[in-house]
Order: C-alpha cells, then sequence, then structure tokens
C-alpha cells in the first residue's frame, strides 16, 4: 500500500491598511443607522384621553337623567360652596357648573368671603343639607387655614356628599359597602376599566396617602371585586414622603399600574417605569417654563416616561375631566338614593 503526503500550503494576502479602515467605517455607518432607525421605532406608551372618555360618560349620565325625569324625579340639583378667591378653586368650580349644564343637572354656586368663620360656613352646610330640592353639596377645597378641613366634610351629611370626604361614606368604602365614592379615586378606577388594564392579582404602586386620593385609592385598587364597591384585586403598595427614593424607584420598577398623586413635577422618570406598566398622573401643578410662560404639568417626566410605559395619562386631560364626570355621576346617584328613600 502505498502513503501519499499532502502538504497544505497556506497562502499569506496582504491586505491594505486603507480596507480596514473603511470596513471600520461601514461598520460604524451601520450600526448608527441601526441606532437611527430604533429611535423612530420606540413603541410609545398609548395615550388615556380623560376627557374624550369624560365626554361618553357625560353622553351616558345625561340619557340616565332623562329617564330619571321621565319616571317623574324632578332634576337633580348640585350646591358647590367656595370660600375665599383662588382663582383655581373658581376655575374648578366652574368646570363642574359647565358639566351640570351639558348633563342636565341643575345647580348652584355659592361663594363666601376668606373672612367666612367655620361657624358661618357650617351654617351654609346645614341649610343646604335640610333643604330638599338640594341633592348634592360640596365645599371646594382647600378651605381658608382657619377653617378645619375635616369638620367640614364631615358637616355634609353622608347622603349628599357627591365628593365622598364624609367619614360614612370613607367608613363604608373601608369596609365594602355601598356608599358614595370620592370623585378623583373612582375617576382613576373607571379609566383603568374602560382601557381594559388588567388588575387582578397585578402590583399596583400609589404615590401618595391622602384622604381624599390617595387613601381610598388604594382601598378601591386592593379591595375584592365581587363585593359592593367592585375593587379591583390588586396588589397594592402605599409610598409616601417618607419612603427613601431608592425604595421609591424599586417599588415602581416592580409595578404594572402606577398612580401618583403628589403634587410634585417629574417625580416619576423614565428609569423608575417598568416597559409595559401603566401610569396614572393625578398631579396638577402650575408651572412657568424658560419663556415665562405658565403650563399645568403633572407628578410624572410625561415625554420620558411615555417611551418605556405601556399607557399613560396626559396633564391636563387625563384624570382631571373623569374626576368631574364622576362628581356628576355621584349627584345623580345622591338623586336616585334620596327618591327611592322617599318612596320607601
Amino acid at each position: 500500500m502505498s502513503k501519499i503526503l499532502v502538504r497544505a500550503f497556506v497562502a499569506k494576502v496582504r491586505i491594505p491598511k486603507t480596507h480596514y479602515v473603511q470596513s471600520a467605517m461601514r461598520v460604524h455607518e451601520i450600526s448608527w443607522k441601526l441606532h437611527e432607525r430604533n429611535k423612530k421605532n420606540v413603541n410609545m406608551a398609548q395615550i388615556i384621553d380623560g376627557k374624550n372618555m369624560a365626554n361618553q360618560i357625560h353622553s351616558e349620565l345625561c340619557k340616565e337623567l332623562s329617564q330619571f325625569v321621565a319616571e317623574g324625579n324632578p332634576v337633580p340639583h348640585l350646591t358647590a360652596i367656595i370660600v375665599g378667591e383662588d382663582p383655581a378653586s373658581q376655575k374648578y368650580v366652574e368646570k363642574k357648573t359647565e358639566a351640570c349644564k351639558k348633563i342636565g343637572i341643575r345647580s348652584r354656586t355659592i361663594v363666601l368671603p376668606e373672612s367666612t368663620t367655620q361657624a358661618e360656613l357650617l351654617d351654609v352646610i346645614d341649610k343646604q343639607n335640610k333643604d330638599e330640592s338640594v341633592n348634592g353639596v360640596l365645599v371646594q377645597l382647600p378651605v381658608p387655614a382657619h377653617i378645619d378641613e375635616r369638620t367640614v366634610c364631615n358637616a355634609i351629611i353622608a347622603a349628599k356628599d357627591v365628593d365622598g370626604f364624609n367619614e360614612i361614606n370613607i367608613g363604608r368604602l373601608a369596609l365594602d359597602m355601598n356608599g358614595i365614592v370620592p370623585a378623583t379615586p373612582l375617576g382613576v378606577k373607571t379609566l383603568l376599566e374602560r382601557t381594559n388594564i388588567p388588575t387582578f392579582g397585578r402590583n399596583a404602586v400609589v404615590v401618595g396617602r391622602s384622604k381624599n386620593v390617595g387613601l381610598p385609592l388604594s382601598i378601591l385598587l386592593h379591595s375584592d371585586g365581587s363585593h359592593a364597591t367592585k375593587g379591583l384585586d390588586a396588589t397594592v403598595t402605599i409610598c409616601h414622603r417618607y419612603t427613601p427614593a431608592k425604595e421609591l424607584a424599586k417599588y415602581c420598577r416592580q409595578a404594572d399600574i402606577i398612580v401618583v398623586a403628589v403634587g410634585k413635577p417629574g417625580l416619576i422618570t423614565k428609569d423608575m417605569v417598568k416597559p409595559g406598566a401603566c401610569v396614572i398622573d393625578v398631579g396638577i401643578t402650575r408651572v412657568q417654563d424658560e419663556a415665562g410662560k405658565y403650563k399645568l404639568v403633572g407628578d410624572v417626566d410625561f415625554d420620558e416616561v411615555r417611551q418605556v410605559a405601556g399607557h399613560i395619562t396626559p396633564v391636563p386631560g387625563g384624570v382631571g375631566p373623569m374626576t368631574v364626570a364622576m362628581l356628576m355621576q355621584n349627584t345623580i346617584l345622591a338623586a336616585k338614593k334620596q327618591a327611592a328613600d322617599r318612596a320607601n
């Protein structure tokens, strides 16, 4: 048997240095084009249009109200009370009275001077409580420093407390019983439901623990969906002013739903949000830009956070219109309950 020896021949090819330079430049050019294309293809969050949703609810309430009146019931009547001349409070009440007019609810605004004493305010509230033609009463908050807010909220009888701040209504909410739910938390709940945001068993973080928003909202988010308040069955973490910044960021990054209501512009940033999370911004602050013009902003860095979130509410045009819509809903609910009580 013969043996054949084969030698491998390797030819060395000299490649000009300019080739390497051109190749590197080409790779850089391709990478830059991919980077630019990816920037353009960033999946921006779906904006939850609270204004449009509120308009839909207004139409629904208008039909509901027409049916209620057609059954022989009087047109519901809402009384709003303002103490002082705060421009923001006056603007809020104007929006509420405009919504009343749009839906067909009668409304009246009582404006009291800044010097009004607590006793004088309580007397005005008492007269509205006793007036059977009035179905809903609200005192626009905040009130002047010399008046105790909690005393004022409790002075409005629970049946006419369309803001849902009376201790009886808050207590019924906490015990998962039927009552009037605070308008802003109810507006957030409705936003989530109508946008089909999954909440069952999901992680939710509420930033802010106020008695008018944060506390009742956390109750709505975590309570049992099969009970009276039809809660959202989420696992809820509440953060507040004493939550360390690192812990706040940690909890937010774990959340499927973030609701922030503290009045601190830009508190929630892009790096604090899990991709695809739903971000609800309740905060609203009037700030001055570099040009000296004023604008309204929320607690979320909107332009940055919308690059990672799945859904996000704008400010203005998110939660605000829904709060007014829920106030209208509460007024009709109060009128119906009072009519049923009179019939019995």
